[in-house]
């Protein structure tokens, strides 16, 4: 399916080569071809199109519905997992966490699309779809902090090329685009960010709910003892930014629809007050066109290794799209996968390699009175104490999310607690008055930790299981670290010491079955994770060709006009979700893309970028003065002129 964004009929067609074979053509179809539809690729063609390049996104899923009609038959389905509402694409499948069964006796079984040889499973899954796993995200949006960029100096993972100060200006950037309520006071305090004293957030933060307040009258002042830190560790409960519409701070940000607080965030949000790429899409050029169920298989170079355009399959045939330059956007397994089926970018043989997540430790009880979960968004509270300081050197550090809606993601949802009363013979009155009891003193907390770059975790390809279309699957290996064992650890002593303060029972247990694929032991103790959907690491960036795949603008040292953005470039994931992290990256890499499309074809055929949201960062077309410019590509003396002109 291809749709025209934008309002222009007469750009080249998305789908003008359905033919027997492939087609080979010498002329440019497009400036820039986009792999992926989801908030990076979104983003990327956002910009790029603002700065009159013509752009084609491919996008390997389904075109969806309204986000209010897909959270209703979510409703109606009586719930399922996140990617059950969205259209199945029988050529782009989506993993979803129901492809793990945790045995009796420990150990996993893993079915569906990712071929997983552990020894741990990988345990997140992702949406192949026009909008990609950002329409079923949480919403949130932490900042890294400055620590996180440097934790190879800490001991541990990979340092980044760049630091904190040059991403600096592009999370305001992002913050912009994605309309990020927040209170910039309570994060320079709570998290120690360095953010610019007159700078504000678009939107004023989300309200806290009741749960977060009862939890920070008992703690807020209070102090709680990590095993591995030297000292007590303050306790503070603040607000979470998010990608949420609150109350704008200025007239220049229109308000649009508020939380409602349905408790449907994922999959959906039925007010449309939550983020997603499509938002983004709604406001591309004319010029940016996107074609769904388009499955790239190939990226296309010359003998130079300029990267010349993609292979894709669609309608039941393959086709050629060319372009002056290719970014791959992608979920980092998918990206890393379309590599190496190409061949590409692999001279320091880390393609694939340093596959990350964020392992999520959860522990849940029952307050000593009701605070009326399983209302607004999951988590709109946390404690930032953990996420930094000296103790990371000895385990790996977390954030430690308040969750709103009980005890969900642990497995015992509402449903499952009305069952086991039921199947104990209560009834009427008092199975009412039992249920409303237990349900509205339920609580969670999930630490989310970090987890370093590690080149034995790792995705290759799968020759003997290929999917629909012939191409080899995804293959995974994972595991955890003895470092990140250690934070679970602490985690766990902490988790203790917040529920005794809090006078609530614990109920937390990680038992052996089908309920915990993730489960393991340390030291002789039991834990269980979830995956948190945080996929990244598998093209990782770097300062080297040697040791990275992309440089610090996210591009292939081995194919100058190649781009490979996302999560998978980033060196850690810190402990914050990473969906701000990889927007500011896309913003930024989208500006070196279009610098270098500028120095290639000249500035005169390109228009001015259409306006957008007002930022306090840098203009868009700017490169930071403090990095490093590499130097931008040319062509070869031996390649034809790439043509502006539609085909």
């Amino acid at each position: 399916m291809t749709r025209n964004i934008g309002r222009r009929q007469d750009g080249p067609r998305a789908d003008a080569h359905r033919q027997d074979g492939p087609r080979q053509d010498a002329q440019r179809d497009w400036d820039v071809i986009v792999v992926g539809a989801g908030f990076a690729g979104s983003l990327v063609a956002h910009r790029l199109g603002g700065h009159g390049h013509r752009v084609l996104v491919l996008e390997a899923g389904h075109d969806v519905p309204p986000a209010a009609t897909t959270a209703t038959a979510y409703l109606a389905a009586g719930g399922g997992t996140p990617t059950s509402p969205y259209p199945r694409s029988a050529d782009a499948s989506s993993p979803d966490v129901d492809d793990l069964t945790g045995l009796p006796d420990g150990g996993f079984t893993a079915t569906g699309y990712l071929l997983q040889h552990g020894p741990l499973p990988y345990a997140s899954g992702y949406l192949r779809a026009n909008g990609g796993t950002g329409l079923l995200w949480t919403g949130l949006t932490p900042r890294m902090h400055p620590e996180d960029f440097r934790t190879a100096d800490l001991g541990h993972g990979r340092n980044w090329p760049i630091g904190y100060q040059d991403l600096e200006p592009y999370y305001r950037q992002a913050e912009h685009e994605l309309g990020v309520a927040a209170d910039a006071d309570q994060q320079r305090r709570a998290v120690g960010l360095p953010i610019p004293a007159d700078y504000a957030f678009p939107m004023r933060a989300i309200p806290a709910t009741h749960l977060d307040r009862t939890l920070a009258r008992a703690l807020d002042g209070r102090t709680a003892r990590d095993p591995a830190a030297d000292e007590d560790t303050r306790l503070v409960v603040s607000t979470t930014p998010h990608a949420r519409n609150g109350r704008p701070t200025g007239p220049e940000h229109p308000a649009g629809p508020l939380c409602q607080g349905a408790a449907s965030c994922v999959p959906a949000c039925p007010s449309g007050a939550k983020y997603t790429p499509l938002r983004t899409q709604a406001r591309w050029a004319p010029g940016v066109r996107l074609r769904t169920d388009a499955v790239a298989s190939r990226v296309l170079v010359d003998g130079t290794g300029r990267a010349t355009g993609v292979e894709y399959h669609a309608d039941g045939a393959t086709h050629r799209v060319h372009a002056d330059l290719v970014v791959l956007a992608a979920h980092a397994i998918e990206n890393a996968r379309l590599l190496l089926l190409s061949g590409l970018a692999n001279r320091s043989d880390q393609v694939g390699r340093n596959l990350m997540d964020h392992p999520a430790l959860l522990t849940w009880g029952l307050l000593p009175e009701p605070t009326g979960p399983y209302r607004g968004p999951g988590s709109t509270s946390g404690l930032e104490g953990f996420r930094f300081g000296r103790a990371r050197a000895r385990r790996a550090p977390f954030r430690v999310e308040i969750g709103n809606w009980g005890w969900s993601w642990a497995g015992r949802p509402p449903q499952v607690e009305t069952g086991a009363l039921l199947r104990t013979g209560v009834r009427g009155k008092d199975l009412r008055e039992r249920l409303g009891d237990r349900l509205g003193r339920q609580f969670s907390l999930q630490f989310e930790l970090e987890q370093p770059a590690d080149p034995a975790n790792r995705v290759t390809l799968d020759h003997s299981r290929p999917d629909r279309l012939g191409l080899p699957r995804p293959a995974l290996h994972y595991d955890l670290s003895g470092y990140v064992r250690q934070g679970m650890a602490s985690a766990r002593a902490v988790s203790e010491q917040l529920f005794a303060l809090l006078g609530a029972e614990d109920h937390t247990r990680y038992e052996a079955g089908p309920g915990w694929p993730g489960r393991l032991e340390h030291d002789g103790r039991p834990y269980g994770y979830r995956g948190a959907g945080h996929g990244g690491g598998t093209h990782i960036m770097g300062d080297s060709p040697d040791t990275s795949v992309v440089d610090q603008w996210q591009r292939c040292w081995d194919h100058p006009n190649l781009y490979a953005v996302g999560c998978g470039s980033m060196p850690s994931l810190g402990t914050s979700n990473p969906s701000l992290t990889m927007a500011a990256l896309a913003l930024r890499s989208a500006d070196r893309a279009h610098h270098d499309l500028t120095v290639l074809r000249g500035p005169a055929a390109l228009t001015a970028p259409r306006p957008s949201a007002p930022s306090p960062a840098p203009a868009p077309s700017s490169v930071p003065a403090s990095s490093s410019v590499p130097a931008p590509f040319t062509v070869p003396a031996s390649s034809p002129t790439p043509s502006r002109e539609p085909s």
